[in-house]
């Protein structure tokens, strides 16, 4: 009876697998290596692998743990990742631990250092604008204004209250959080500020489960149909984490999100850096080391000043040099992070 138990989560699990195989691979090219791995999982471990890659990652599953030097041809995140999420994946260092995985930040399995966590929607692959991965290198402007622009004041739909409040991220510390959200339509922002106190939250219209900052919930009066049929494609929208000294973004989405800060263009640069991230990527949106030399006064973008502590995101639509849309404004939906300023 555990036999056939075993071999029916077996038989489910590679049914699961890429349907197209990696370059210079042949149709079942990982069988032997992903068999070899599996053996050395026991059953509920199985179970929790099976529950990640049948929910794509929808679901958040516990560690898949598998003891570290194990011989094997390619190292187990990498195999299991390749197998059921990116047949071009190719190195460990293209990945990176998602937060609230087990193994992020060194953390071993089991009480100690001595298993890795090999589940593979706790990784993400990981997008820089130093190395931007295909199609969208050409999303970062080619060149960089020498002068900033003169700020060109925004005419939200908003009252100057309201505006005002979504740029003073002092007042975010003053909380006790360490980022708030706003939520935009185009030029309106929809409903209020959502508070961030854990280290990590989800952003989404939908989600089996998880909790966070739920979209779908937010009023919905007066709609466009552009911003109705982008709202239909943030689904799971995406995870922001405050990491080390750093904020990422994870996509968790079926479809891109484009993302710009003051610390993601060039050192020194005065214009408009926007990145385009795809599905199950992660980007360092934003290094507060950093943005620590760039002063305290008003960062300049092409759409008027802003706090030097924010970061913008739009779901599905990019803005800027490279897009139809020159101002995130003109995007359907977007999120705007408002970082607490450290002490």
């Amino acid at each position: 009876m555990f036999r056939s138990r075993r071999a029916a989560l077996l038989r489910r699990l590679w049914r699961q697998r890429c349907p197209t195989p990696g370059p210079e691979e042949g149709p079942g090219a990982l069988k032997p290596a992903a068999h070899a791995l599996f053996k050395k999982l026991k059953d509920e471990e199985l179970e929790l692998l099976l529950q990640a890659v049948e929910s794509r990652g929808a679901w958040e599953s516990g560690c898949v743990w598998v003891p570290r030097g194990a011989k094997q041809t390619l190292p187990p995140q990498v195999l299991l990742c390749r197998l059921f999420r990116w047949p071009d994946l190719r190195q460990p260092h293209e990945l990176k631990h998602l937060c609230y995985c087990q193994s992020a930040g060194g953390r071993g399995g089991c009480g100690d250092a001595a298993a890795l966590c090999c589940n593979p929607h706790h990784f993400s692959r990981l997008a820089a604008p130093e190395t931007p991965p295909p199609p969208y290198s050409k999303s970062i402007s080619p060149s960089w204004p020498t002068e900033p622009k003169p700020p060109q004041l925004l005419e939200f739909s908003c009252n100057h209250a309201e505006w005002r409040d979504t740029s003073l991220s002092r007042s975010a510390a003053r909380d006790g959080c360490w980022c708030k959200l706003a939520y935009w339509e185009h030029r309106t922002r929809v409903g209020r500020l959502y508070a961030v106190h854990e280290a990590s939250v989800n952003v989404f219209s939908e989600l089996p489960r998880g909790s966070g900052f739920c979209l779908g919930q937010l009023p919905a009066a007066h709609r466009s149909r552009a911003v109705r049929r982008a709202r239909g494609k943030i689904g799971r929208g995406l995870l922001l984490s405050r990491e080390l000294s750093a904020v990422w973004a994870y996509n968790r989405s079926e479809h891109p999100i484009f993302v710009s800060s003051p610390t993601l263009g060039p050192p020194g640069a005065h214009g408009l850096a926007v990145l385009k991230v795809l599905p199950g990527y992660s980007v360092k949106v934003f290094d507060y080391e950093r943005v620590g030399g760039m002063g305290a006064g008003g960062w300049q973008r092409g759409d008027g000043p802003c706090d030097p502590h924010s970061v913008r995101i739009s779901f599905g639509k990019g803005w800027g040099p490279c897009y139809s849309r020159q101002f995130i404004t003109s995007c359907p939906c977007w999120l705007e992070v408002l970082l607490a300023q450290p002490r």
